[in-house]
């Protein structure tokens, strides 16, 4: 069981941080006529400019994409594309030999896995950027690759350089993955599962029916074909399981092949919301499964199907339809595990499963009364089949800690806790890797600063914890699956990212490292301390103009994001926002940022705080780190100060301008603007359920718009299938009604990374 996570596992679900091209020409042009600006004379550098910042590639390049280890770990392969994305090969280096060399050619990679600029379609595009769709897989003997060519599967022989189309349906075969002898592939296509041998005259055998579980209870609906077609998901991920739950695959093969388990998901009760393209003539709309908070959640099963055809055998966990079943998977063939969440998120269940008797027991319950068990792939059952690695906030911080159970019967008592593994005033971000054969846990952590993350590791026996490198910066690691070796990604402020194959606990070959950004002579941020008012410390940092007028005062910016699932303030590189930023202060803006109480990292009550109601707290501690900031650097304009921010941070940016009268001017981009509006999962987690918090659902940013105060540009995408532009429509509707002011910016078809 390999703990290779992709970045989207890390990627905050609603941070548009990174998808400004299109919108910061049109924001800076808000900003500059509002604050004067002052002449500066500074030393030649290359400017700049918006366009060398967000054109394809950037001033850095672009970076490698779908890193993969082969399974037996000898290869690390990837992608790297020229700056337009249109050109690129498959790369690979051995860690046998050093060598780095050409996989497949870019003539026969443009064939097998065409560019994302022939996706055609926003929402798809966004999907497989923002959930790292892997373009290629290896296969479990290392001696082939499947591409995935906009739904069309090729397989491709290493030693012979050649390709053969497995699908060629003219729907799409999707998540695609090979059987553990190789000789076969499984995937998706329409809602239901598919294997397929990868040779041989044999063709493809459905092993699911677009057939509900419960399909006696609904007799009423069983001439509505259409309807059920669209509602039943076999093996398939939802919009709201791959978004707030970062679940990637809802299908798994049995470890000799024999079985395949696989979650059935039911939308038939999960309302729909419209996306509409106002382009045409007449207008189309596209219609989205979306639970909103309160709304039912799709209703989930688990399911064994013998991978040969056959009857599913339907595993029954809970008498409570109204859950989560976030994570499953195989301890050993005939055995298996599954997490089953409740609706409040505050409760999580391990279960041990039969597969063959259908029974189960809970061998172990996680509960958090005062916050929410925060989902994730931090579970590891070592291949001797008797012991589990697991992570918990139960002392405060997320640690990891070991259980043992019965390897002849999973079933026969519960999880026995052996220990935890580590511990301290840190948060481990993820379990990386595990190599059994020395007994190690490689694991990313912000020990030391909450600012950096970096990878350590420890003995399972609790001993002998230390990091991997003592470089400056920040690091994550995706390991093979033996642990043996992984590719090192490092960044700090002024450095953006390189690549290195490293052997774990010895030394590391660079693969890949960022044109240089040093001939556009950007300023170090300050690191700053803050307190709340609570005494609780704030970290923020400050880019001020190395030149300005001494006898002028400096206007101030304030980025914000401000939510639980992601920091503005950490040492690794911030990509092109930060390039904004840095080009903003070339203008003569200050720029700031602050983590108020609620954003990650920093241990549970420190999350917790914004428990039951999103803005205040987060807020609080914004003004209270702005106050103390004028302080410390009076040369900055109290009187010119404006905030910007995407998706919570657009959130925050209106909560700022209708909850206080300190900024004069603000950007809001695809912002929630009530949590009604937002999806079940996400809003839940922190603000409870709608029944149970009324209040706290109804005091929005909606509600509070005839308070606004400074000026307000409004942006969003009209095809944003995550924060919908319904937001931004109430908002404006409720501004108009109390005659506020405002400017609005919308992008047809434009999806929340716009």
């Amino acid at each position: 069981m390999s703990f290779n996570r992709s970045a989207a596992s890390r990627t905050d679900h609603m941070d548009g941080s990174f998808y400004v091209r299109r919108l910061l020409p049109f924001s800076l042009g808000l900003f500059i006529p509002f604050f004067a600006l002052f002449a500066q004379t500074t030393a030649p550098q290359k400017e700049l400019t918006v366009g060398a910042i967000f054109a394809e590639g950037g001033l850095t390049g672009r970076a490698p994409e779908t890193i993969k280890w082969s399974p037996d770990g000898t290869k690390v392969s990837f992608v790297q594309r020229d700056d337009t994305g249109e050109r690129g090969e498959l790369w690979y280096y051995d860690t046998t030999t050093g060598e780095k060399k050409v996989l497949v050619s870019e003539v026969k990679l443009a064939q097998l896995s065409p560019p994302l600029s022939k996706i055609k379609d926003e929402r798809q595009k966004e999907r497989v950027t923002r959930y790292h769709v892997a373009a290629y897989i290896w296969s479990p003997d290392s001696k082939h690759l499947l591409f995935d060519s906009q739904g069309q599967l090729w397989y491709f022989d290493l030693a012979t350089g050649t390709g053969v189309q497995i699908t060629s349906s003219s729907d799409p075969s999707d998540d695609p993955k090979f059987s553990p002898d190789s000789k076969r592939l499984a995937y998706v296509r329409k809602h239901n599962l598919y294997v397929h041998p990868v040779s041989g005259d044999q063709g493809e055998i459905q092993l699911t029916r677009d057939e509900n579980k419960d399909k006696d209870k609904d007799k009423k609906d069983k001439d509505k074909k259409d309807d059920k077609e669209e509602n039943i998901l076999n093996g398939e991920v939802d919009w709201v399981y791959a978004e707030e739950l970062s679940v990637r695959s809802n299908f798994f093969w049995s470890p000799e092949g024999h079985d395949i388990l696989y979650l059935q998901m039911d939308e038939t009760r999960v309302p729909t919301y419209p996306i509409t393209d106002w382009i045409p003539t007449h207008p189309r709309i596209d219609s989205e499964k979306y639970p909103k908070a309160g709304d039912p959640n799709p209703v989930v099963h688990l399911g064994v199907v013998g991978s040969g055809g056959g009857k599913t055998r339907w595993i029954k966990l809970t008498d409570d339809d109204d859950t989560y079943l976030p994570r499953f998977g195989w301890i050993r063939e005939g055995w298996a595990w599954a997490q089953v969440l409740n609706r409040k998120q505050d409760t999580m269940d391990l279960y041990f499963i039969d597969t063959r008797s259908g029974r189960t027991r809970k061998v172990l319950t996680e509960s958090i009364p005062d916050a929410w068990v925060n989902v994730g792939d931090d579970f590891y059952i070592t291949k001797a089949g008797d012991r589990f690695l697991w992570t918990s906030w139960r002392d405060g911080h997320t640690h990891i800690y070991l259980y043992s159970f019965s390897k002849e019967d999973p079933l026969s008592a519960d999880a026995k806790l052996d220990r935890e593994v580590e511990t301290g005033d840190y948060e481990v971000i993820e379990i990386s890797g595990v190599d059994e054969q020395s007994g190690t846990v490689f694991f990313a952590a912000n020990k030391g600063d909450p600012r950096r993350e970096q990878l350590f590791s420890v003995k399972l026996d609790g001993s002998g914890m230390q990091p991997l490198s003592s470089e400056e910066g920040s690091a994550t690691g995706d390991f093979s699956d033996d642990a043996k070796h992984y590719v090192e990604h490092r960044s700090d402020r002024l450095q953006p990212p390189s690549l290195a194959v490293c052997s774990s606990g010895g030394p590391c070959q660079r693969v890949w490292e960022s044109r240089s950004v040093a001939e556009f002579g950007l300023i170090a941020a300050k690191d700053l301390e803050f307190k709340a008012d609570d005494g609780t410390l704030l970290y923020g940092s400050l880019l001020l103009p190395t030149n300005a007028d001494a006898s002028q005062k400096i206007p101030l910016i304030v980025y914000v994001y401000g939510g639980p699932a992601g920091q503005t303030v950490q040492k690794a590189w911030g990509g092109p926002t930060e390039l904004f930023h840095q080009m903003l202060v070339k203008e003569g803006f200050a720029v700031f940022t602050v983590d108020n109480r609620g954003t990650p990292n920093r241990g549970k009550k420190f999350s917790a705080a914004i428990r039951k109601q999103f803005g205040g707290v987060e807020l609080k501690d914004q003004l209270a780190a702005l106050d103390q900031l004028e302080v410390q650097f009076p040369q900055l304009d109290p009187a010119r100060v404006a905030i910007w921010g995407w998706s919570n941070g657009g959130s925050m940016t209106l909560f700022a301008l209708t909850h206080s009268g300190r900024f004069k001017a603000g950007i809001s981009v695809a912002p929630v603007t009530s949590q009604r509006n937002y999806d079940s999962i996400y809003t839940e987690r922190y603000m409870g359920l709608p029944k149970e918090n009324a209040k706290g659902y109804d005091d929005s940013i909606v509600s509070a718009a005839g308070n606004l105060r400074g000026s307000l540009l409004l942006a969003h995408g009209t095809s944003d299938d995550n924060v919908h532009f319904q937001n931004t429509v109430q908002v404006t509707d409720a501004l108009i009604k109390a005659g506020k002011p405002f400017r609005l910016m919308l992008y047809p078809n434009k999806t929340h990374g716009i």
